[in-house]
């Protein structure tokens, strides 16, 4: 059991679309300077339970609590409250027309702006660290509608940091990334599990980046925890092939020690 705090959790999560529920009783905790990654096939409900730790998906059952007192209900968290302690980076954000890369990393610093003219004395500092981290510091001045799908990716990321909070959702940051992107991002958000004591929340498509930056793995088939605990006690090639319906092969990299998941389709390469 990892030793940091539990800062955000979902408990017995039932959540549904249209009524119809696609979630059935998950529950994990973020805990303190641990990356949690949450993987499964399309449509296996995680997004959806991101979103429910973000406070954007209620459920119709269970709660998520951050730290002792709950999101929802009697006496809940102010938005923000709840937005100087939970940044979330979705898949899908908009492109502002019009609008510097500086103005939408700034956006982050919402939760602070005190006052009529919403003062934020730390917030030009703590922008400009998110723009040094992700790497979008040379465009500060170029419109966000100039730029690529992976430069996006990278102002939003930005933003996220910009917000400088003890837990930060992630879902699919790696998305329209290049390799050196890939890379890069995992980097950080190992950073901010090891140097910061973040709580991160990752929703991952590439195992291999689970296997890479987690601490606790949950994975997730048709709404239900298939298996939650340690990287090597989750991706096991039994846990996999159950969850993917695919033969997976799981087996330690050569060059990195970490492990490597690797399906096995009917045109696959075999060894002899």
């Amino acid at each position: 059991m990892f030793a940091g705090d539990v800062l955000l959790a979902g408990e017995e999560l039932v959540l549904a679309h249209h009524d119809r529920a696609v979630v059935h009783g998950v529950s994990l905790g973020l805990r303190a300077g641990t990356v949690t990654a949450l993987v499964g096939p399309n449509g296996s409900g995680k997004s959806t339970v991101l979103r429910a730790l973000a406070r954007l998906h209620r459920p119709q059952q269970g709660r998520v609590r951050m730290g002792g007192r709950s999101v929802w209900g009697h006496s809940p968290l102010s938005g923000k409250e709840f937005a100087r302690n939970v940044t979330l980076l979705t898949q899908h954000r908009p492109t502002p027309s019009g609008v510097s890369v500086r103005d939408v990393v700034s956006y982050g610093r919402y939760p602070y702006r005190t006052g009529w003219r919403g003062v934020d004395v730390e917030g030009g500092a703590a922008v400009q660290r998110a723009m040094d981290l992700t790497g979008v510091t040379a465009m500060a001045d170029r419109g966000v509608d100039e730029l690529s799908g992976g430069e996006l990716q990278r102002v939003w990321l930005a933003s996220c940091l910009a917000q400088e909070t003890s837990v930060l959702l992630l879902d699919e940051p790696t998305n329209h990334l290049d390799l050196r992107y890939q890379v890069e991002v995992l980097d950080i958000v190992r950073d901010l599990a090891n140097d910061h004591d973040v709580a991160v929340g990752v929703v991952l498509h590439d195992l291999d980046h689970a296997a890479m930056i987690a601490d606790e793995v949950v994975l997730l088939s048709d709404g239900e925890v298939v298996a939650a605990g340690g990287v090597r006690e989750v991706l096991t090639g039994e846990h996999l092939t159950r969850a993917y319906g695919v033969t997976v092969h799981v087996a330690d990299d050569p060059v990195t020690g970490a492990l490597h998941c690797r399906p096995v389709g009917r045109h696959s390469p075999r060894l002899v």
